[in-house]
């Protein structure tokens, strides 16, 4: 009965950690968006204290939308069980934590320069920059694929999310820092599969694609 409780579990913990994560995040690029409409080239980088206000607001929501995206990913990763593919899976934790860690690191960046007042140094705007949105995303692309492969296979997501799945993971793939505001199709993508699992229910007895019933005892 404990285990059954903690697999029902599951599913609800991935919507909750992933709408969390898709808010947090979708927020923190907005501000950002608007605090620093001309990327890292602009000429209006942090140049009055509104600005900055908002910088620092967006920088200080990152850290808790890694950690939801880190609850997001496990229990997605819980859903895959014993038949999970090695090696989806690998990659799938692999860009999920690369991630997490380029969030980070640009956040961290871009705090420093805030702190230290070198809002004009073209090194550091562009560092924090070029983490976020061409790092940070392409690892996102790579999670969307591979959560996607995941997905289908285990038969949690349905055909047209799949494929909605895969162009949002060519977007952030290809198109990256060239399209303003592209940032948003990652917590777009992550807060529509958390608003499916939410709401989706697998029937009794419903096994992953592909997978066979087990020979009786």
């Amino acid at each position: 009965m404990r285990q059954t409780r903690r697999h029902l579990g599951t599913p609800r913990a991935a919507g909750i950690a992933g709408t969390v994560f898709a808010i947090l995040m979708a927020a923190a690029i907005v501000l950002m968006r608007l605090a620093l409409p001309g990327g890292a080239d602009g000429a209006d980088v942090a140049v009055n204290a509104g600005q900055r206000h908002t910088v620092r607001t967006a920088l200080e929501l990152l850290p808790y939308a890694g950690i939801a995206f880190l609850w997001f990913m496990g229990a997605l990763r819980e859903q895959a069980g014993a038949g999970e593919d090695r090696f989806v899976s690998t990659v799938f934790l692999g860009s999920g934590l690369v991630f997490v860690a380029t969030l980070f690191a640009s956040a961290a960046a871009a705090g420093a320069l805030l702190a230290e007042g070198q809002d004009h140094s073209a090194f550091g705007r562009q560092f924090a920059y070029a983490m976020l949105t061409t790092y940070a995303m392409r690892m996102a692309a790579v999670f969307v694929f591979t959560a996607s492969t995941i997905g289908h296979r285990l038969g949690v997501f349905p055909r047209p999310l799949v494929v909605l799945s895969y162009l949002a993971g060519l977007t952030l793939l290809v198109v990256g820092a060239d399209l303003p505001w592209s940032e948003l199709v990652f917590p777009a993508w992550a807060l529509i599969v958390s608003l499916h699992i939410l709401r989706g229910r697998r029937p009794d007895g419903a096994r992953p694609a592909g997978s066979r019933p087990a020979a009786p005892a």
